[in-house]
């Protein structure tokens, strides 16, 4: 467990330049997606070293891209998560801008190798299209976030 927060101190540090909000209408951008890195981490000092070369390389702003989540749940409703398991969601205009990123060659060839040979963490990331909110939820929505209530 305190690998996890080792990785999730890192994560956070890498959020707080980040947009924290969710789009104030009900109308996205038809292409948004929503990219989700999910699996567990193996070596959480290398991660840290990875997270922090995300975030100085630049590359989520220049994608237009913000993480969506801390990594590590607040509450398991069912089923098992092994330690250090982590889940991150990043938020996309489009899925070309998170391809950008992703095959971009700083990523490729600088900051994504911290983290192989070997694997500091086993993760599955995967893109899905955002959907648009329902209806109801148009007026919830007040200076970029959800009500407590």
């Amino acid at each position: 467990m305190k690998n996890l927060f080792i990785l999730s101190g890192a994560l956070t540090g890498l959020l707080a330049c980040q947009p924290n909000t969710h789009l104030a209408s009900n109308s996205c951008s038809p292409e948004s997606v929503i990219m989700v890195i999910s699996g567990q981490t193996l070596d959480p000092v290398r991660m840290a070293e990875y997270s922090q070369a995300i975030a100085n390389s630049g590359l989520y702003p220049k994608a237009k891209g913000y993480y969506m989540n801390i990594p590590s749940p607040v509450a398991v409703f069912e089923g098992d998560i092994p330690d250090a398991h982590v889940t991150l969601m990043a938020r996309f205009p489009s899925l070309e801008a998170a391809e950008k990123l992703w095959n971009s060659d700083i990523y490729q060839n600088e900051i994504r190798p911290i983290r192989l040979n070997p694997s500091a963490g086993n993760y599955t990331v995967s893109v899905y299209k955002e959907m648009d909110l329902p209806d109801y939820m148009n007026d919830q929505i007040i200076g970029g976030h959800f009500p407590c209530n």
